[in-house]
Formats: structure tokens, sequence, C-alpha cells
């Protein structure tokens, strides 16, 4: 299975995309293209996948992504998600135009980009309301408000690195046998899943599976499998009154002991403290 290639249409009078998608249109499987890519979620929440990355999104997040980057947004449940996302190629304004020497900053958070960018801090907030307007600005404008946005990224530098994986032109097979590991994954880590069954199902043996899969994305398999799974164990512990032994079989855990050693490894709290600290951080 490969990624999606997505293409997004431009209109007559437009060089980028700037543009809200909202359940059932923003749902996308694990994909990629060549655009840089703003996004700002203004409703919902669920789990990020974005290179090796795998983490949580909730409304009022803010994501930059590079050029090439898989990622997917998987919304929890039936939760109705929606999302400003603003798309554009490097070279939009012209082959040029990255070259100027006042643009080196904008140019090195590019190459940066290339790990998946989580806005944080001051940055987020300003950028929140200039991605909003920026959908429906018309003219020299638009072209304006998108180098703003750019700018407080690479100047103000408020921002979480998130993927490790380096992002490089596979062959073919290659491509396709690493898109197919991480979408099967993403839609059934809720389930058994043996290093022996998703071996097979690329062709490998488990050793040489095993060698490929940490070569490719820099983490074991079971690491990245067990980061799904705990990544959607915490939003059950956030949003649902299911017990910690419900909440470690709903994640796909088959024993108690391992989850709690897992959650603890992978967020540095147990189950109970996380759901703990939550509740009182929100009070």
């Amino acid at each position: 299975m490969k990624p999606l290639i997505q293409k997004l249409p431009l209109s007559e009078d437009s060089s980028f995309v700037a543009r809200t998608y909202r359940t059932p249109n923003f749902e996308v499987p694990w994909h990629q293209h060549i655009e840089y890519e703003l996004i700002l979620f203004t409703e919902g929440e669920g789990m990020s996948f974005i290179g090796n990355y795998v983490g949580t999104f909730e409304t009022g997040d803010i994501f930059f992504l590079g050029a090439n980057l898989p990622h997917t947004f998987q919304k929890k449940q039936d939760l109705i998600t929606s999302a400003v996302v603003i798309q554009f190629r490097e070279d939009f304004w012209g082959k040029t135009f990255m070259e100027l020497p006042e643009l080196r900053d904008i140019k090195l958070m590019f190459q940066t980009s290339v790990k998946g960018l989580k806005i944080v801090g001051k940055s987020k907030e300003r950028l929140r309301i200039l991605v909003r307007d920026l959908e429906y600005l018309k003219g020299f404008r638009r072209i304006t408000a998108l180098c703003e946005c750019l700018s407080i990224i690479a100047f103000e530098a408020e921002y979480l690195e998130l993927s490790n994986q380096e992002v490089k032109q596979l062959n073919a097979k290659d491509k396709e046998r690493i898109d197919k590991i991480f979408q099967y994954t993403i839609d059934h880590f809720k389930q058994p899943i043996s290093l022996t069954y998703i071996a097979g199902s690329v062709g490998m043996s488990v050793p040489a599976f095993c060698h490929y899969f940490k070569k490719s994305t820099k983490k074991t398999y079971v690491s990245f499998l067990n980061e799904v799974r705990i990544g959607y164990a915490c939003n059950l512990l956030i949003d649902t009154n299911l017990t910690i032994t419900d909440i470690c079989y709903e994640s796909g855990f088959n024993t108690l002991a391992n989850f709690n050693k897992q959650f603890l490894k992978i967020k540095g709290f147990t189950p109970s403290h996380f759901r703990n600290h939550f509740r009182e951080s929100v009070k």
C-alpha cells in the first residue's frame, strides 16, 4: 500500500492552498505531498502520526510539516474534526526567491521542518489568528500573511521537533514496504500484531524485518507499536472513566504489567498518575 500522494486543487486566483477541511473531508490516510503544510486544528482531537513520531493533537494545535514528510491525523472515534490547511510549494513565489540572504533563517527552518514541527508558546497564539484570517485574504495580502506566519515560526523558534526519521528518496519497493507497515499498524494496533505476521506481510524474515525497520525509522518496530498504543491509551485516560485495566486491553496490550511498564517508559508517569495529573490541571 503506497501512501496517498495528495494534490489539492488551486483556484485561478491563488498560488497556494488555504482552506478549511471538516469531517468527513478532513479524514485522510497515511499520505505525503511535495508541498509544505501549515495546519491549525479548529475542532476535534485525536492521534498524530508524523514520520516516525506518534502523539496526540487537540483543538488549537498547530503543526508545520516539511515537503514529502509522510503523516496522518486520525480523529478520535466519531468526534467532528476540522482544520485550516495551508499548503504551498517552496518555489511557488519563484525559483530564486528563497535564495535571498534575508530569507536565510526561513530556509533553515524549512530544512528543520522535515522532522515535523509542533508550534508552542506565544507563537502558537499569534499564529492562530493569522492562519484563520489567511483563509479569507485575497491578492497580495495572502502572500504577506503567509510570509508573516513563516517569519514567526523561523525567528521565534518556539516549536518541538517531532520525528527523527530521515526523509529520503527510497526506491519504489522500499517506499511501498515501509508505508504498508505504517498504515497497517495505524489501522490494527488494538489487535495482536506479531513480528512474524508483520514481517511476513511485507515478504521478510523477522531478523531482516527488524533490521530494516530500525534502519528506516531509527526505532524498533515494537517501540513504534507501543508508542501508538500508549498514545491511544492517553486519550482514553483523559476522556473516559474506563478502568486502567480496561484501557490496557482496549489499547492492544495483553498484560497490565507490560502496559504499566511501557506507559512509564514513554510518558514518564504511571497511567493513574497521568490521569490524575491531567484532571488536576484542568480544575
